[in-house]
């Protein structure tokens, strides 16, 4: 009788100090995850395969910032990026969140915070990238010129395939659900990040909305489709 081995998650851990990496190294393999330890974001994108499920990427490294490699890595790959960085001002996050990232784990850290976080990603992650082709059916929303598949993950503009992180994909899905219905920045924090929304949590949404109009938008200054309602929210129109 064959028996049949699962492939373990993959998570690359980039920091160019070996005792935080051995640490993170140690607490991930504790959870049965296949960690690749790397010490500079050059050798990270030397490194980058189709086979990572996740990065954590350290911000402050000698060579390339965490924030350049991040950069360089979505020009290849939407693989879910989670920052370890002791800066958490509202300018760190928000510079974070534009070159790429996913979410952020602020030294020092807790066992659990890193474990939640990495699970967290982990599935949302799953759930972008959707069934296989064999077991999917098709489901769209439509919405003027904006088109989404709900199984395959995909959007459209004018028949254009839209590059989409899986974030931008998620917000872009939620507000289509529900063309002219207004969200706040805590309607679409939680739905799309699935966690706790606490006031800071504003910023980060107001990025990704920037980031997902860049794509959506002939002119992101003045949005069409996805408009501002001032004091209460964002809607599709």
């Amino acid at each position: 009788m064959k028996s049949i081995i699962k492939e373990k998650t993959k998570i690359m851990v980039v920091d160019d100090d070996p005792e935080i990496r051995e640490v993170i190294s140690i607490l991930l393999s504790n959870e049965d995850f296949d960690v690749i330890e790397v010490e500079s974001g050059e050798n990270a994108l030397k490194m980058l395969t189709t086979n990572i499920d996740l990065i954590i990427l350290d911000v402050m490294m000698s060579g390339m910032s965490g924030y350049q490699t991040s950069k360089m890595i979505r020009e290849r790959s939407n693989v879910p990026i989670l920052f370890l960085t002791a800066r958490t001002q509202n300018s760190d996050l928000i510079l974070g969140y534009s070159s790429g990232g996913d979410d952020y784990l602020a030294k020092p850290f807790s066992y659990p915070e890193l474990i939640a976080r990495v699970k967290g990603l982990l599935r949302r992650y799953t759930v972008y990238q959707g069934k296989q082709l064999s077991e999917r059916k098709t489901e769209y929303l439509v919405w003027n010129d904006l088109r989404v598949d709900c199984c395959c993950n995909m959007a459209w503009r004018c028949e254009e395939e839209l590059e989409l992180t899986s974030t931008e994909y998620r917000i872009l899905r939620l507000l289509l659900s529900h063309p002219g219905q207004i969200f706040s920045a805590q309607n679409i924090y939680e739905s799309v990040w699935e966690e706790p929304f606490f006031s800071t949590d504003s910023n980060t949404v107001m990025v990704f909305i920037r980031k997902l109009r860049e794509k959506i938008e002939d002119d992101p200054k003045h949005p069409v489709h996805l408009v501002t309602v001032w004091g209460k929210g964002y809607r599709i129109e």
